[in-house]
């Protein structure tokens, strides 16, 4: 069931939403060389614990993962590009690291992910890649606004990896939010315009385009979380939550 909210809801998910931002944020410039994954999860932890959130990922346990899940943020490196578990692994120069992380406060739930590269020297291709997801959710959220059908936003964002040169995977995408991390519709980073669900004001989404630099198949880890480009080439993703309004489309994620 899709659930419309008011623009009161909306506004508290977008407290919980300033708070995902400044955790990515805050996290995102702690990565660097010599850090373990751990210990961002731990920092992710603290700053869970002092805002009084309540975090989505902790003992989720969804039909596709080997749940329960027993950490407060994805830390997906290289290759793996969604779900990764945190894991004892320490960050080299030159790794590509997603960072995906929900939280509700109050009872509303914000959704955001970042990549990032550690270090001062990326590979051109990572940068690339990076920004074509990033070029892919400003025009899916661009195309997210009233009168206009769910395809629309998944064929803008699979317009930009096909321009860019990467294939783009259906069976992962973005999704409804509100009340919890993952309520209908699914949102596909693939579609035609025209079709499916008329966007309506009070819609909230979570959208998501991740793509690899080669295969646009997934391998799953032995921890039975963590996906992985088939053919082992450096992956992307970036992801805001936000509300479809009268006018327009709102990001509830951003960094101020």
């Amino acid at each position: 069931m899709i659930e419309l909210k008011t623009a009161d809801e909306i506004n508290r998910m977008a407290v919980t939403g300033q708070f995902v931002a400044e955790t990515l944020a805050a996290l995102s410039a702690q990565a660097q060389p010599g850090v373990n994954l751990m210990q961002l999860e731990h920092r992710a932890r603290d700053l869970v614990n002092d805002r009084g959130a309540t975090s989505c990922y902790w003992d989720y346990a969804p039909s596709f993962g080997r749940g329960p899940f027993r950490n407060v943020i994805c830390l997906s490196v290289n290759d793996a590009v969604l779900h990764g578990m945190p894991h004892d692994y320490v960050l080299r120069d030159g790794d590509v690291l997603s960072l995906d992380f929900a939280v509700s406060i109050d009872g509303w739930v914000a959704d955001s992910a970042v990549t990032v590269v550690v270090g001062d020297d990326p590979e051109p291709a990572d940068t690339a890649l990076i920004e074509s997801t990033r070029r892919a959710l400003d025009a899916g959220i661009a195309a997210a606004v009233p009168g206009g059908h769910l395809g629309d936003i998944s064929a803008a964002i699979n317009d930009v990896a096909t321009e860019s040169g990467y294939r783009v995977n259906a069976e992962f995408g973005g999704h409804g939010l509100g009340r919890t991390m993952h309520e209908d519709p699914h949102v596909s980073n693939r579609g035609r315009r025209g079709r499916g669900l008329l966007l309506r004001p009070g819609l909230t989404l979570a959208l998501e385009p991740w793509w690899a630099r080669g295969s646009d198949r997934l391998v799953i880890d032995a921890d039975g979380w963590t996906l992985r480009s088939a053919d082992g080439s450096n992956t992307a993703h970036s992801e805001h939550t936000i509300a479809i309004t009268e006018s327009g489309p709102r990001v509830l994620t951003a960094a101020r």
